[in-house]
């Protein structure tokens, strides 16, 4: 399954698009004014189905992510060199990322691929694939980018 993240050009908050291979609206998600990023996804037909909530005074970066209001992990950023590096503890999962912070790639626990995330680069506003290998896991993998790119820009790296 593949999903295309688009942001949107004009909004006060984070606003994304998240569209499926066919170009229509699969996910939407929606920033809303609080105390570090909070991102509420909502599904085609406007049901909030998830959250990204971003916890504020922590040493590093880290995002709780929510099902339905229901918690279900944490990502957090890691102290790394060059390469960025994310602690996930949600199913289990492990991310990295390339040099330039602009493709991922997302495993289970036993280094079976979940999905590939890549920046398309030449865009008036931040777009990613998200190609993901089973669809029971695109939230989640929706997700952890989200939660990735909250993190990127709070640091004023996109």
């Amino acid at each position: 399954m593949r999903l295309l993240f688009r942001q949107r050009m004009f909004s006060w908050f984070d606003s994304y698009d998240i569209y499926d291979e066919a170009g229509e609206t699969v996910y939407t998600v929606k920033g809303q004014l609080s105390w570090g990023h909070r991102l509420k996804i909502f599904d085609g037909t406007g049901n909030e189905i998830g959250m990204v909530q971003e916890r504020v005074l922590t040493f590093l970066p880290k995002f709780e992510l929510y099902f339905g209001g229901e918690y279900v992990g944490c990502i957090t950023k890691e102290f790394s060199f060059l390469k960025p590096r994310y602690n996930i503890d949600c199913n289990g999962w492990q991310v990295e990322g390339s040099f330039l912070e602009w493709d991922y790639s997302i495993a289970d626990a036993s280094g079976q691929p979940v999905a590939a995330v890549s920046k398309e680069l030449f865009n008036w506003t931040d777009t990613y694939v998200i190609e993901v290998y089973d669809p029971q896991d695109a939230l989640c993998a929706l997700m952890l980018v989200l939660a990735i790119d909250a993190e990127k820009c709070s640091r004023g790296n996109d």
